[in-house]
């Protein structure tokens, strides 16, 4: 089953100092933490923020290529955690057939943020994320949750590359 998110926000992990983006389930107080590179944290950043480049970035030619090609992008869907690796599937439709593109998560929500479309988590993957987090260092858990819990708009406004 899948469960629809929203990009609640982007921060940087005060103690490895990685970006971090946060999905929020559409309907409950449940997050997704998924640590990302600098690099895709900063093309997500810069569709959060609405900025304009002179030059197409790479998800924007992305999205340039499949409207040139008349594919219509229906969901992203954050599919496996194996290894601690988030594993994403970009779901695209084109002449009536549904096509599936494997991608790192940071790449399919940097997209979805472009063509606006849902994204989603596979619920086993939040199944799997609690369990990890739970099986870790129960003080490092409980700090992590009562941190992402404490967030509020400011702080996810804090994003600096």
């Amino acid at each position: 089953m899948e469960v629809e998110m929203r990009i609640r926000g982007l921060l940087m992990d005060p103690v490895t100092n990685t970006p971090i983006v946060i999905l929020k389930d559409a309907n409950s107080d449940t997050v997704l933490p998924i640590w990302v590179g600098v690099f895709e944290a900063n093309a997500i950043a810069l569709e959060i923020e609405k900025v304009s480049t002179p030059r197409p970035m790479t998800h924007d030619l992305i999205k340039n290529v499949l409207s040139g090609l008349d594919a219509h992008v229906h969901k992203v869907v954050v599919t496996e955690l194996k290894e601690e690796t988030f594993y994403a599937v970009i779901w695209m439709e084109r002449e009536g057939r549904i096509i599936s593109v494997d991608s790192r998560p940071s790449d399919a929500l940097a997209l979805a943020l472009r063509v606006d479309c849902p994204i989603f988590v596979e619920d086993e993957v939040l199944k799997i994320q609690k369990k990890l987090s739970g099986g870790t260092d129960p003080a490092t858990n409980e700090e992590l949750r009562k941190w992402l819990e404490g967030l509020n708009d400011e702080d996810l406004g804090r994003y600096k590359m």
